[in-house]
């Protein structure tokens, strides 16, 4: 049960874990109505003794998250996170996420404690590669490429359909102009998390695809997330069929998640690729995901699947399987970066999941961290700063701090 520790060159500098601490972060003008775990998050600091900071953070509600890792544990199968991290080797990543694995085992094996677990591996990734002075690509074993390519993840405004279709061309020519070269689209105006209460019918959807694929012409690949919009297979069919001629990359996330016969169904008949995992806890799931619901594109998010080392193995799992990995990641500059870290390492992954700055509406997102990545021609260059190379703006850290 082991996952992945940092692959070096040389002795790990001789360091231990001093301290691990979390902060809730609450964005003030946040919409509980929105779709969109941006608005919050979880940051986890583990500091070493000689003073580094390693920084992660999860895709999970915070406040729980937060209990994960600081409620004292009462015996051997539910112990505390935090105590059994205080004093260990930092570089022993593997070791340590058995230990905790196991430890907490009455408490998760899945769910949010694997969640609240991803923030504190990803924060000892970065830990490792400011105390080695690398990058954690190489701590990964070395890139198989000097660029990745990311889409812009965007989200609608408005609450009527003409608004919603228009602010989503919109945002898709927004981010043509950037220089992305992929977009995916949110196109989610009925079902269980339907934007803005809408309920629109199913042509209504593809009136908003065939937009977005006009606007932004034949050569941006388009993806499509419907946010589990159908409850069935043969309804999600007899919609989607319709969509060859839009040439959509993949489509995310149509039906339920625990719904594997179905996912089946669709993933053999739909006319293009079908994407799914974004909220799955560790190997395991991925592993009956994969097997029984027959995806084509695996979506692990280094912020819920247990961190950077588990996706990693979900990789390897997809490429055994001639399965593509497109990582999902709707979090801030630092989960973001971490999953470009694992892209990077990854041949069979085609894309990552991207929403600079300037194109988010959350404030978190545009305020909270600065990520070394930028994009160059529709691309993202290698990063080169120790760790995952972001800087945290720890002022923003103390503004929204709710806990």
């Amino acid at each position: 049960m082991r996952t992945v520790s940092p692959v070096l060159d040389a002795p790990a500098p001789d360091a231990r874990i001093a301290s691990v601490e979390c902060r809730v972060l609450l964005a003030p003008d946040y919409d509980p109505r929105f779709t969109s775990s941006a608005q919050d998050s979880l940051i986890v600091v583990i500091r070493s003794n000689d003073g580094t900071l390693g920084i992660g953070e999860c895709d999970a509600n915070p406040w729980i998250a937060r209990a994960c890792i600081e409620s004292p544990g009462t015996h051997t199968m539910g112990q505390c996170i935090r105590e059994m991290l205080i004093g260990q080797d930092p570089f022993d990543i593997g070791g340590i996420w058995q230990r905790v694995y196991v430890g907490t085992a009455m408490n998760g094996r899945r769910g949010m404690v694997i969640h609240a677990l991803s923030a504190v591996e990803m924060a000892l990734w970065d830990l490792c590669g400011k105390l080695a002075g690398k990058p954690v690509h190489a701590l990964l074993g070395g890139t198989v490429r000097d660029h990745i390519v990311p889409y812009a993840s965007l989200q609608p405004g408005g609450h009527s359909f003409a608004e919603y279709r228009d602010a989503l061309v919109a945002s898709a020519l927004e981010a043509k102009a950037l220089g992305f070269t992929a977009i995916k689209t949110e196109v989610t105006m009925n079902g269980p998390y339907a934007h803005g209460g809408m309920q629109e019918s199913y042509d209504r959807h593809s009136e908003v695809v065939a937009a977005v694929r006009c606007a932004i012409g034949p050569e941006t690949t388009l993806m499509v997330d419907v946010q589990y919009l159908w409850e069935d297979a043969e309804t999600c069919l007899s919609v989607v069929q319709d969509w060859a001629e839009f040439e959509i990359f993949f489509l995310e996330t149509p039906i339920w998640s625990d719904s594997l016969a179905e996912i089946a169904k669709v993933s053999e008949r739909a006319p293009m690729r079908i994407a799914f995992g974004e909220w799955l806890a560790t190997r395991f799931e991925f592993e009956e995901l994969m097997n029984r619901g027959r995806i084509q594109v695996a979506q692990p998010d280094v912020g819920r699947v247990g961190g950077i080392g588990e996706a990693r193995i979900v990789c390897d799992m997809a490429a055994a399987r001639e399965m593509l990995i497109v990582p999902h990641c709707w979090k801030t500059g630092i989960s973001i970066s971490a999953t470009a870290h694992l892209a990077f390492v990854t041949p069979h992954c085609p894309f990552i999941e991207y929403l600079p700055p300037t194109l988010a509406v959350e404030r978190l997102r545009r305020e909270l961290a600065r990520e070394e990545l930028r994009l160059e021609n529709g691309r993202i260059p290698l990063p080169e700063k120790p760790g995952l190379g972001v800087e945290v703006d720890w002022e923003a850290v103390r503004r929204y701090a709710v806990a």
